[in-house]
């Protein structure tokens, strides 16, 4: 995470940082020792800031317990202990994004609700891409949502890569196929797969991803490569009840959390790595494309924090 970015973010998670730390260092700053209040004050901050209950418990847990082996007795001795937490908690997993297989095409299929920014993720991804010198195909599997395909096809111009799609209401498995044909065939490096995100019939909606799934392995075994799913971080904890949906009906590899500059609710990113156990590798502080970055754990906690 370039020093560019890693200031824009601290400047962008003003929302939740006003929310998280002011009143963290209203817990710490209201007592002279480190006692049991302490810990029950800032276990409700930090679910406040959505954090989890869970995920929370775990975190005033090994607070305690680590304040005790130090000899810790003052509450504000106790903000590095809580960033370590954090920090251990989103360093869990393969963070890493390589865009790179052995096959001939890597390929990314990119799911999440509509609203979440899927598609425009698709984009942003397909512009990185191609700036770092690879060829990139978009395939426009969400063929429900009438203005998904257009979106992706406004992308595909504005970044200069080709599309393939079908008409609205095709099937979006068909599309699939015919992208990584399409993407085997051109010899290109790099295939993302946007696929449909409406959410009032969860069952078929996850059935028609795995439909997709298992067309895409049937043309390339061994992919998709990397299945991400893309949540809207100002949905909070509903956004994790997503996540866990889709986890449950797709091997995701990665999260993309989205839209972090506005919301008060970034400490959902602690919630969904620790609960999921599913790493976060891109996160969105803004329209631009260079606003969508990799992640990397500590700078995350630091920029959370400030100075």
């Amino acid at each position: 995470m370039a020093g560019g970015f890693l200031g824009k973010l601290r400047d962008r998670l003003g929302k939740t940082r006003g929310q998280l730390v002011e009143n963290v260092l209203k817990v710490f700053g209201g007592h002279s020792v480190v006692n049991d209040e302490v810990f029950e004050e800032l276990e409700e901050t930090l679910i406040q800031a959505d954090l989890g209950v869970e995920t929370t418990l775990s975190i005033i847990e090994d607070m305690r317990r680590r304040a005790k082996e130090k000899g810790i007795n003052e509450p504000v001795a106790l903000m590095e202990i809580l960033k370590d937490e954090l920090t251990s908690i989103l360093e869990k997993g393969d963070h890493s994004l390589a865009w790179a297989c052995d096959d001939a095409v890597h390929v990314t299929l990119i799911a999440g609700v509509n609203g979440s920014g899927k598609t425009t993720t698709v984009g942003k991804v397909a512009a990185r891409l191609k700036a770092e010198g690879k060829s990139v195909l978009l395939g426009a599997a969400d063929t429900f949502r009438a203005a998904a395909a257009d979106q992706l096809t406004v992308w595909s111009e504005r970044v200069g890569v080709p599309i393939v799609k079908h008409q609205e209401g095709a099937d979006p498995a068909a599309v699939a196929f015919d992208a990584t044909d399409a993407a085997i065939s051109r010899d290109v490096d790099c295939l993302l797969i946007d696929t449909a995100g409406r959410l009032h019939t969860k069952v078929n909606l996850m059935e028609e991803i795995k439909k997709v799934q298992r067309v895409v392995a049937k043309r390339l075994p061994n992919a998709p490569h990397e299945i991400l799913l893309v949540l809207d971080a100002t949905t909070g904890q509903n956004g994790l009840q997503q996540a866990t949906q889709f986890a449950e009906a797709l091997g995701v590899t990665g999260i993309v959390l989205t839209k972090l500059d506005g919301t008060a609710k970034g400490g959902i990113a602690v919630a969904i790595q620790q609960q999921l156990d599913i790493p976060i590798k891109l996160i969105g502080v803004g329209e631009g494309v260079d606003d969508l970055q990799p992640f990397q754990a500590r700078e995350f906690v630091e920029a959370l924090f400030g100075e």
